[in-house]
């Protein structure tokens, strides 16, 4: 029997990266949101555009799959 698995998208376009960014690589307006925080975390579209910043990974990630995108790591 052939079950579909809903966990991930079928195609690549479902997929975001999840990328570490630091603060002080940010337009002024941001770095002073960022509540003294040293790094956030980007979540990008495959062709780079910025989609979100969040506070950490897992929240980047969470972010994502609650969107129905797949998070990949990007270093």
């Amino acid at each position: 029997m052939d079950v579909k698995f809903n966990g991930l998208p079928e195609s690549d376009d479902r997929i975001v990266y999840v990328r570490a960014v630091d603060v002080n690589d940010l337009p002024k307006e941001v770095q002073r949101e960022a509540g003294g925080l040293k790094r956030l975390y980007a979540v990008c579209s495959p062709e780079g555009e910025r989609l979100a910043l969040v506070r950490d990974r897992q929240m980047a990630f969470m972010l994502a799959r609650q969107n129905d995108f797949a998070p990949v790591t990007v270093h």
